[in-house]
Formats: structure tokens, sequence, C-alpha cells
């Protein structure tokens, strides 16, 4: 399986000449791997869109160890020394980062990952930050008894609402009303489920949904083509976790001692900052504030790429004026503290920094002849779906895509290549190749608590209000494994083998 991953991974390439397609019949003559060895360090190559920085020496395998450091320690420090971990996990995270990132600038001299890890991050954050902020104040009351069938409705509504405001805008806005609604049964399984279904796998039916999604659109993915082809897996796995839920909500019997006296119930919903859902509609409609898709959007523009900085400028001004201007009452009833937003914002500050060896070696070996020719939809699935679920799952779907795309002789960088790959008729496959990299980058990210932002995001908030959260390994022991593995080879075997 960890060939299968490491063959279907490509962190960057670069095309020309002739490749054979998957079918074996057809051939493309326009682009194919480049191979060529002649190239120097640091040498610059002209393309069609420029000059690019030429490739450098490859990390050597080592240079992993500091991301598996961080993975081990997000793992084990809050279970086994936790005063040390909460008190230093700032510093870990950005010392591993720093060493990383040095050894890239100053020994490999190489400054496009360090850079694009940078532009990335920030995109990254801002989103999450901006959601996080604008959100905590509103404050959503659900007056009524908390029952499985009442769970089951509020997590597919959330799924639902996933695909409109993103999966963080749609955590960041129902885990406290779910939370408040399940006070005196509340168990960590409720907030597992959330996050599998309005945290990662509700947000699959738009580029809005979730990030990875989004850079498809961005690469020119058609708006609308992940709700034509997705929501067949989408209905299915979301119908079967909302029925586990459902049986085991029904055995989380509510005892005497702890029911509320006089809770009078009116079954109404209340809402108190909605001024706050302007400050949120803002951040959506800034997301499409990108140069790649607005002509004239100022942007960045480096090695070959165009970033952009307007919407995380406003993403970062809405944070700010929407926590000046929010009632405080609202932020007490709310609970609301910046540590869940600040244990993400070190957490993926080590994550980004330490994870470019990692995808630039799978990437390397996905260049070979040999990695292309094992380019199916099966390996593309748990390929993509495996690495997502601990690398953050955006780059993870862009590799797996340019991968997929190149065992094809089609481009990333070109726009037309990517509507005839996702619209079908001209790469063999290549729809169900497409649907495979994004329902696994989409789903596998409930993995783990750091495959999506908003799983550790939600985590935090939870352990904020006191609930007990399995660890990292207890969190895919007792329910990874056993609850969402079954549903994602069932999600396989219906819809890819």
């Amino acid at each position: 399986m960890f060939t299968v991953i490491i063959v279907t991974l490509s962190s960057s390439i670069e095309l020309y000449g002739a490749v054979e397609t998957k079918s074996g019949e057809n051939t493309i003559t326009n682009v194919a791997y480049d191979t060529n060895p002649q190239q120097d360090q640091g040498e610059e190559v002209e393309t069609e869109e420029g000059f690019a920085e030429a490739t450098h020496s490859p990390a050597p395998a080592w240079t992993v160890i500091p991301f598996v450091l961080l993975l081990l320690m997000i793992a084990s420090g809050p279970l086994f020394y936790e005063h040390f971990w909460h008190k230093n996990y700032p510093k870990i995270a950005v010392i591993l980062a720093a060493l990383v990132i040095s050894y890239y600038l100053f020994v490999l001299h190489n400054t496009h990952g360090p850079v694009h890890a940078a532009f990335e991050y920030i995109q990254f954050i801002a989103l999450l930050a901006s959601l996080y902020i604008a959100s905590g104040g509103i404050v959503i009351n659900v007056n009524k008894r908390s029952t499985p069938l009442v769970n089951v409705v509020i997590l597919l509504i959330g799924a639902a609402i996933s695909n409109l405001i993103g999966t963080t805008g749609a955590s960041m806005l129902l885990i406290r009303p779910f939370i408040r609604l399940n006070r005196n049964r509340i168990k960590a399984y409720h907030i597992i489920f959330f996050i599998f279904m309005v945290s990662n796998i509700g947000g699959s039916l738009t580029p809005i949904g979730d990030p990875p999604l989004f850079l498809g659109f961005l690469k020119g993915v058609p708006f609308f083509w992940t709700l034509e082809h997705n929501w067949d897996a989408w209905f299915f796995a979301l119908i079967v976790l909302a029925v586990v839920f459902y049986f085991l909500d029904r055995r989380n019997k509510v005892k005497e001692e702890d029911l509320e006296e006089e809770m009078v119930y009116d079954n109404k919903i209340t809402i108190n900052g909605k001024r706050n859902f302007i400050w949120l509609a803002i951040i959506i409609i800034s997301v499409f504030i990108d140069p790649n898709i607005i002509d004239g959007v100022p942007g960045i523009t480096y090695d070959g790429q165009t970033f952009s900085f307007i919407r995380e400028i406003i993403m970062l001004s809405v944070a700010y004026l929407s926590y000046k201007f929010a009632k405080k009452d609202i932020h007490e009833l709310n609970e609301f503290s910046f540590e869940p937003i600040r244990e993400v914002a070190f957490i993926f500050v080590g994550i980004f920094g330490t994870m470019m060896p990692a995808l630039d070696l799978v990437g390397d070996f996905a260049k070979s002849d040999a990695g292309a020719s094992l380019i199916t939809h099966n390996t593309l699935f748990w390929g993509t779906g495996i690495l997502s679920g601990f690398l953050d799952n955006a780059p993870t779907y862009l590799n797996f895509l340019a991968a997929a795309m190149a065992s094809q002789g089609a481009s990333l960088s070109v726009v037309p290549h990517v509507i005839d790959f996702a619209n079908g008729g001209v790469y063999y496959d290549s729809v169900l190749d497409l649907k495979a990299i994004s329902i696994a980058a989409v789903f596998f990210g409930a993995m783990t608590y750091i495959g999506n932002g908003p799983n550790f995001m939600v985590k935090s908030i939870a352990e904020q209000v006191g609930i007990k959260m399995p660890s990292f390994f207890g969190y895919i022991i007792r329910y990874s494994i056993p609850f969402l593995l079954p549903l994602l080879f069932l999600v396989w075997l219906l819809f890819f083998y």
C-alpha cells in the first residue's frame, strides 16, 4: 500500500515530448515527463509562462524526520506529557518548521517550496481565523430536548450547509449549539461524528465546501462538477453515518442526576448576533476575489503561479472588525476564546513547514515512468485518501491530480487540459479519476485531527468546555478505524472498484 501511495503522488511534474495513455492504444504527442539531466541546479528554464526556477536537488529521506516527530508529539503530547506540551507546542512547531525551511533555503537553495508553503499557509489561516472569529459572535440556541433524531437532523443540516459556507464555517457556526443541545449527555462520539459529517464529508458538493475542491476550481474544474459527480457518494456516506450515529446515540441514556430540574422546552430556535452573518457573507464572497478567477485583481506572481493577497487582507480585516464590534455577552455565552485558533495556527505552521520533504520525496518518485504506469482510479482513491489523513488535504489533492493528468499527457497548469480532464471524452477514465481524488481528499480528511483544519479546531473548542476528547491515536483506533474506514471501503467498492 505504501508503494501505491508513493507512486501516485506528484509534487511538481514538468512535461515534454510524448507519453502513452492508460488505455495503451492512443498516444498524445504534446507532452511527457521531463527527465532532462542537463539542467544544473539553480538554472532558469524558459517555459510558456516565462522563466521558472529549475529543478533543485531533492530533499534527502532523513528530512522527513521533523514531520514525523511533530506528528508523534501531536499524538503523544496531550497523553503522556500534557503540561509540557500545552506550554511548549508553539515553540516546538515553529522550531521544527524552521529547521526544514532553513535546510531548503540554505542547503538545497530551494526557495520554491518554502515560498509556496508560506502563501498556502497564509491563505489557510486567514480563512480559518476569520470564520472562527466571525462565528464566535453568533449564538444559536436550540431549545429542544436532545434526542438521537434531533441530533441526526442537525448533523445532516450542518453537512448541507457546509457546501454553502465551507466545512470550517459550518463547523464554527454549529459546534457550540450542538454541544449546548447535548449538555446533559455529551460524549466524545458526538464531537467525532460532527467532525466526520459536518467538518469533512459534508463539504463535498461545491468548491466552497472544502479547500481541495476550491483549489481544483481555481485550476479549471467547472464549479458545478462536484455537485454533478460527487452527490451519490456524499449522500450514501452521510446516510450510513447518520444511521450509525442514531443507534449509538440511542444507547446514551441520561441519568436522573444529570437532568436539569424544571427545564421547559418550547422547541424554538433563537439566534443572537445576527449581524455577524453579514461578516460571514463577506468572508465567503471574498473567497472568489482571486487573481486566478477575476481578471484585474492584484496578485503576487512567483514561479509561474499567482497568489492572492487582497482576499486575505479582507478576511483578516473582517476577523478584526467582527471581534471588535461583537457584543461581549454573546462571546461570554459562547465561552469564546482565542485558544482554539491559536492552537491551530501554531500546529499547522509546523505541519506546513515540515511536510515539504514528504511531498517532494513521493513527488520525485511519481515522476518516473514506473510511477505513472501504476496510476488508476483505485490507487488515486487510496493514495490521495491515506495521505490526506496525515498531510493537509489541499496540496495532496493538487499533487495527485497533477500525477493523474501527467500520466495521460495533460498538464495541471493548462486550463483547457483540466477542463477536458474533468468533462471526460478526451482522456481515458478521467472523470472517474478526478472523482476518486475529490472524494478521497475530502472524506479521508476526517481520519485524523490534522486531516482538515476544522477537525483540530472543533476538538479544541470541545476541550475548552470540558469535554474529554480522545488522543490522536485514540481518535484513529476508537473511531476512524471501526466507523470511518469501513465506510470508506464501501464507498470505494460501490463507486470506484
